[in-house]
């Protein structure tokens, strides 16, 4: 007992040692009635008429101990934890014995409003007491788990723990609930979740303009329909509306995944995404791939490792989906893993578990994905994570703001959506983008391509897009890594490009058309994924993926004679460019036919600084000059 009066004292202060003994039975009858109509207004969740009852019976009663200890528990079921805890204090003040068994109640609304030492403290006199059953002893071990996490994660992990939150205000938010955020690449448009007549559920969105948001309204089309719709997420292009449709007519179980394409403005059927990713059971909280190749999602189905955990399936070359793919033990866990959110960058992968250590119910956590799985998930910390349930987050291309769903005190009604910054060390890659138009150089009509983004150092493929039936395309590009972009296309010439991010600084995001030239005599490409080091002939590592990439050209098209030239600026003497050119071109020919290309389809040229195709009066000019060209001279 004297172990449990010294932390009593550290919790309450000295003055808690004069408090005197509580007796119910001297409670005034007019009193206890009004605390009797606060008990059911409580117990019908009317918790302001609730407490509005309890403060009148105070009026008369001041010292009332059943009515202020109801009171904490009125105002932690409502969230409002420093009232809830200054409401257990002075019950615990007013009689320490009386109120003993409130410890631990105490203790989760100090965590509730953050303050974890103190709350570590409360929950240690209540595991102190004598004779607790072991129903009440395994409740107080689970939140002194938690807490002590909450308190290392605080050593270990600079943050701010007033986190600035933003109502998205009256245009997107209303009387009823709003939910599960969703965002195009460019943070323009806001597409959502609303309750309408209390039942149904139904997809609206919101435009960025002028600093604010418009006002949102129903998605155009037939996607909104008398049955619940919900748990969706919009493509980074804006083109596809993956969401979770509950009940219909077309479902393999109690909710299946479904895809809406947008087409001229108005939303489409319902296309179900068939057995590889719906089954007998509960499917839900999709999300695409920035490139639209992986479909990640929650499901209870048997076989996982828990409750519920988190699968992906892939976009197969015919359009189909692959069998879905449990992500394995890394992520998922014995509890409920759910609300994947893939970032732009394509590698940093959002969820929510209850399995993982965190604060106490389900908590926000972010991981890796690495060559070949994803890293250990790390908790995103307090006050993202709080004691109670987190559900979706969503994160901007910038990686600075994220959006999630909270029923917080300035709430227009139910759940609204909220934005904050987020901060350094649980931020995805900053993310920049490049969209266009692919097209056939000479009849200028849109193509059908693949559009390919490579990281030139590790050879991983960042992403693959399809262009859409008018050849529109959009790729993201994390920053901080050179990439070899190519645009590719049977029958035609693939098209090279380059793009180098630093990181540093954002970078801007570019509109770019794309035209393909058919494979023709004379037609050409210039490579301009291939490296050499100054003054050298040596093929650096980097250049492999566009070597490859010519490789494969050639073993489509078996006939395919190409000719490969060297460029150099005009720095230094004519001979000495001239030599190196060649030198250059032979260094390309002699790794195509190591791969199995015959040296009969393949000649090469040594240019020099003959052929510019721009000023060589800045150093931009003369690197567009030093270039390795393909071209076709037999088809």
């Amino acid at each position: 007992m004297k172990t449990n009066l010294i932390l009593f004292i550290l919790l309450i202060g000295t003055q808690a040692l004069v408090a005197q003994q509580y007796n119910p039975d001297n409670v005034s009858k007019k009193a206890v009635a009004l605390y009797e109509k606060a008990m059911t207004s409580a117990d019908d969740s009317r918790y302001q008429e609730a407490l509005g009852f309890i403060e009148e019976a105070l009026k008369i009663y001041p010292s009332y101990l059943d009515a202020i200890l109801s009171k904490a528990g009125i105002l932690g079921e409502m969230k409002r934890y420093s009232e809830a805890a200054q409401a257990y204090e002075s019950a615990l003040f007013s009689d320490p014995e009386y109120a003993k068994e409130y410890y631990l109640p105490y203790s989760i609304n100090l965590a509730g409003k953050g303050d974890f030492e103190k709350s570590l403290t409360a929950v240690n006199v209540f595991l102190n007491q004598p004779g607790l059953n072991e129903t009440s002893k395994k409740a107080g071990e689970y939140r002194k788990k938690n807490l002590l996490f909450a308190l290392d994660y605080k050593k270990s992990n600079t943050y701010d723990q007033t986190l600035m939150v933003n109502n998205a205000g009256d245009a997107v938010n209303s009387s009823v609930s709003e939910y599960f955020p969703s965002l195009t690449i460019d943070g323009k448009r806001l597409i959502f979740t609303r309750r309408v007549n209390n039942s149904n559920e139904d997809f609206y969105s919101s435009e960025w303009s002028a600093n604010n948001w418009t006002v949102s309204q129903p998605l155009v089309g037939s996607i909104n329909t008398p049955l619940n719709e919900g748990g969706q997420q919009v493509s980074q292009d804006g083109k596809w509306l993956i969401y979770v449709g509950c009940n219909f007519p077309d479902s393999h179980g109690g909710c299946d995944i479904y895809l809406s394409a947008l087409t001229s403005g108005t939303w489409g059927a319902r296309e179900n995404l068939g057995t590889a990713i719906n089954s007998e059971f509960w499917e839900s909280t999709p999300c695409l791939s920035p490139d639209k190749n992986d479909l990640y999602f929650s499901s209870n189905r048997s076989g996982g490792y828990g409750a519920s955990d988190i699968y992906v399936s892939h976009r197969l070359a015919n359009g189909k989906w692959s069998t879905a793919q449990n992500l394995g033990p890394t992520i998922n866990t014995a509890g409920d893993e759910s609300f994947p959110f893939m970032h732009a960058d394509n590698e940093t992968l959002y969820f929510t578990s209850n399995g993982l250590q965190g604060y106490g119910g389900t908590d926000i956590f972010m991981t890796k994905k690495g060559l070949n799985d994803f890293d250990k998930p790390i908790n995103v910390g307090y006050p993202i994570n709080t004691i109670d349930n987190e559900g979706s987050l969503i994160v901007t291309a910038d990686g600075k703001t994220a959006y999630y769903a909270s029923d917080r005190s300035d709430s227009k009604g139910g759940l609204d959506i909220y934005s904050f910054a987020l901060r350094e060390g649980i931020r995805p890659v900053e993310t920049s983008w490049v969209q266009g138009r692919v097209y056939d150089q000479n009849t200028k009509s849109g193509l059908q391509a693949t559009v390919e983004l490579v990281d030139v150092k590790t050879r991983r493929m960042v992403s693959q897009v399809q262009t859409d039936s008018d050849g529109n395309y959009l790729t993201t590009l994390p920053k901080g890594k050179t990439y070899a972009f190519s645009v590719n296309k049977k029958g035609s010439l693939f098209y090279s490009s380059q793009f180098v991010t630093s990181d540093s600084s954002s970078e801007k995001n570019q509109s770019i058309d794309i035209p393909l030239q058919t494979i023709s005599v004379g037609a050409n490409v210039v490579l301009k994924n291939i490296f050499f080091n100054s003054g050298k002939f040596d093929l650096l590592p980097e250049s492999i993926v566009e070597l490859e990439k010519l490789i494969s050209l050639m073993k489509e098209n078996p006939s395919l004679k190409i000719q490969i030239n060297g460029h150099t600026d005009n720095v230094g003497k004519d001979a000495d460019n001239l030599i190196l050119s060649e030198a250059r071109a032979k260094s390309v020919i002699a790794y195509i036919i190591a791969k199995g290309i015959p040296d009969t389809r393949l000649s090469f040229k040594g240019v020099g600084a003959s052929a510019p195709i721009a000023k060589n009066d800045s150093e931009e000019g003369r690197a567009m000059n030093r270039r390795t060209e393909a071209v076709v001279i037999a088809k």
